[in-house]
């Protein structure tokens, strides 16, 4: 038998359901505390949602997702600019920065290669990553993306067409386990993994 809710706690449930790993049960969950929380939570909650489309854009430098151009690590005088870690996605930087083990500067792709998918070179940041190593000021390119099938592609390409241009390539070390996604890693392990990074 199917519960029929109020037009509008249904409406709720349904836009919750599309977020990713919220199915019908935990979406009806959430709507029902979003319904007893006060006024002031819910705005609150609606307007941080609002904030984040509308003052969230991409670093012009690295791509990693800021509220001011260029980002702050990009900013930053204290960062090492020889150095330069590849990462697939924002989130990935962020696990990397919780480490503590790297003070260079980073690219985001925003993906990684995946032909099944259509996944090309075209389709993630190679270009500008290209553009950022013919200024000259980067000495060594870290390839940190996942260890997966589509990780490991991507890092290969990747070396292929940066080894030409003279700079250092290496890939993060193998203590992060295949299969794994960078932001579910432990800190010591994701700073282990940077010390200990392996030419290509």
């Amino acid at each position: 038998m199917t519960i029929q809710h109020a037009q509008p706690i249904s409406k709720l449930i349904q836009e919750l359901t599309r977020l990713p790993g919220i199915g019908e049960k935990t979406a009806s969950r959430l709507a029902m505390h979003i319904l007893r929380t006060p006024k002031e939570m819910a705005e609150a909650l609606a307007r941080a949602i609002l904030e984040v489309k509308e003052k969230i854009r991409f670093c012009s430098q690295c791509f990693n997702l800021t509220d001011q151009d260029p980002c702050r690590i990009c900013q930053d005088p204290k960062r090492n600019r020889e150095a330069l870690c590849v990462v697939s996605g924002p989130e990935d930087l962020v696990a990397l920065e919780k480490s503590g083990g790297f003070r260079g500067l980073y690219h985001v792709l925003h993906g990684v290669l995946s032909p099944l998918e259509g996944v090309g070179p075209k389709d993630i940041r190679v270009d500008e990553l290209l553009s950022r190593l013919k200024g000259g000021e980067i000495k060594e390119v870290i390839l940190a993306t996942n260890p997966s099938v589509e990780g490991e592609a991507t890092a290969q390409y990747l070396s292929q067409i940066i080894k030409p241009l003279g700079i250092q390539v290496t890939r993060i070390a193998r203590g992060v386990p295949m299969g794994g996604d960078l932001q579910y890693i432990d800190e010591v392990t994701l700073s282990k993994s940077l010390e200990n990074r392996s030419p290509l």
